[in-house]
């Protein structure tokens, strides 16, 4: 009450923060959401007891457990509409995250899509014709080694690439998984990933690269011929940007942000891919690599044109046009 600004924005996710600053402060509020703290995904992965990383098996094999969640998050649902529709503007990252903020917050008449500035000048240095001298195809994978990145996806689609190409006499594969560990439970979590790796038998032809320095990064997406992403209805997807902007051939998860603002057309041309299962990454993969220089040169200048979008002058531009609103 001694120090109680004029304006408030969260931009974390603090969203029963804003009654108490618009009510209690008198401030004029905003909101950039870049993932609802509940979503109508979530109410329908309960609804159909459906096993997630967030939500347990033992409770979607009990029909009592999963009523009392699910009207728990019922309950959270319409708190969290209550306290977001305070927002005298919301900005959200993506349209995924647009639809869910509308349907619980019903704030539409202020809410407007503001992409996360992505530092897609950092990569625009990579030649993208280098990567034919490279011997073999590098498929690289970025992301934390969380549960909702999915690893193990990417690895059983690699081993079915791989034994869709045994009886062709085709260049080398190696994925390359590169991710930051934040503790032990991570750590753990590649220890797992490992031993699946081995179980299905292809720890050759698969490398961990853990908390490496950001060059390091950048070498292997230069050489890199597919970037892969495959988490479920990821809200935006900035790795899916850095890899189209290196110059990577993106095959990402046929959901949220990827699928609705970034692997798009292009002036009518194809950018990237998407897939779902195992049997659709590892034929999507396959299509790919079966693909000339040629083409997959166009996709790549195709799909780093694309991303400029993205840019962090793109995002001052839009920020600053939707925070007008409050200095009026």
């Amino acid at each position: 009450m001694q120090c109680v600004p004029d304006i408030y924005i969260d931009s974390m996710g603090y969203a029963f923060t804003l009654p108490l600053f618009k009510y209690l402060g008198g401030c004029r509020v905003g909101s950039y959401v870049h993932y609802p703290t509940i979503s109508t995904d979530m109410l329908s992965v309960v609804k159909n007891q459906n096993a997630r990383f967030n939500n347990a098996t033992f409770i979607t094999r009990n029909p009592f457990l999963s009523k009392v969640k699910l009207i728990y998050y019922y309950l959270f649902a319409f708190l969290y509409g209550l306290v977001g529709s305070c927002s005298d503007i919301v900005m959200v990252n993506s349209s995924w995250t647009l639809n869910h903020i509308l349907s619980l917050w019903k704030v539409g008449h202020c809410t407007n899509i503001v992409y996360p500035p992505c530092d897609v000048h950092t990569f625009l240095d990579i030649p993208l014709e280098e990567k034919k001298m490279t011997p073999g195809h590098l498929l690289v994978s970025v992301g934390q080694f969380r549960p909702e990145k999915n690893h193990p996806l990417q690895i059983r689609a690699f081993a079915k690439l791989l034994n869709m190409r045994k009886t062709e006499s085709l260049p080398s594969l190696k994925l390359v998984l590169i991710g930051g560990c934040r503790n032990q439970d991570d750590e753990f979590r590649v220890n797992q990933l490992r031993r699946l790796c081995e179980d299905l038998g292809v720890q050759e032809d698969v490398e961990f690269k853990i908390n490496i320095p950001f060059d390091e990064l950048k070498n292997y997406l230069s050489k890199g011929t597919i970037g892969l992403h495959t988490m479920w209805n990821e809200h935006f997807g900035i790795g899916v940007v850095e890899c189209m902007a290196a110059g990577t051939i993106i095959l990402a998860h046929n959901s949220g942000g990827p699928k609705l603002d970034i692997v798009i057309p292009y002036e009518g041309e194809v950018t990237g891919f998407l897939a779902e299962s195992e049997e659709g990454y590892a034929e999507t993969m396959a299509h790919i690599l079966s693909m000339s220089e040629e083409k997959r040169l166009q996709i790549r200048n195709n799909a780093r044109a694309s991303v400029s979008r993205f840019s962090d002058q793109e995002f001052e531009v839009t920020f600053l046009s939707s925070m007008e609103k409050l200095f009026k």
